[in-house]
C-alpha cells in the first residue's frame, strides 16, 4: 500500500493549533511521506516544479506541478506521495482543522 524506499520525505512543522497545521514538506528525488490518512481537509502549495507520485493503495498517479501551482483534497483521503522528479522538490500542506475558525473575506 506504499512505495517501496528508505528516503523519507521531510517535514517541518509550521503551526499546529486547533484551527490549523501547516507543513512543509521537502523532497530529495524519490523521497516518500509514508501511507498516512488526512483526518481533515487539506490545501497544497508548490514551491517548486515537480513531479508528484501518488500511490492509493490500489494504483499509482502521476502529476506534474508549477511552482507556485495549488491544490486541494477532502478529508479522508489516504495515501504515499513520492517525488518523481530528478531534482529535490518541496510543498506547503494546510489542513483544515476548524474551517468555521478560518476567515475568509
Amino acid at each position: 500500500m506504499a512505495f517501496v524506499c528508505t528516503i523519507p520525505a521531510v517535514p517541518t512543522l509550521q503551526r499546529d493549533d486547533d484551527d490549523l497545521r501547516i507543513t512543509r514538506w521537502d523532497f530529495a528525488p524519490g523521497a516518500v511521506t509514508g501511507w498516512h490518512t488526512h483526518g481533515w481537509p487539506y490545501f497544497v502549495i508548490m514551491l517548486t516544479e515537480g513531479i508528484l507520485r501518488v500511490h492509493n493503495g490500489a494504483e499509482i498517479s502521476e502529476t506534474s506541478l508549477t511552482a507556485g501551482q495549488a491544490y486541494n483534497r477532502p478529508s479522508g483521503i489516504q495515501h504515499d506521495v513520492m517525488n518523481g522528479s530528478p531534482h529535490p522538490i518541496a510543498f506547503v500542506e494546510i489542513e483544515v482543522k476548524r474551517p468555521e475558525a478560518v476567515p475568509f473575506p
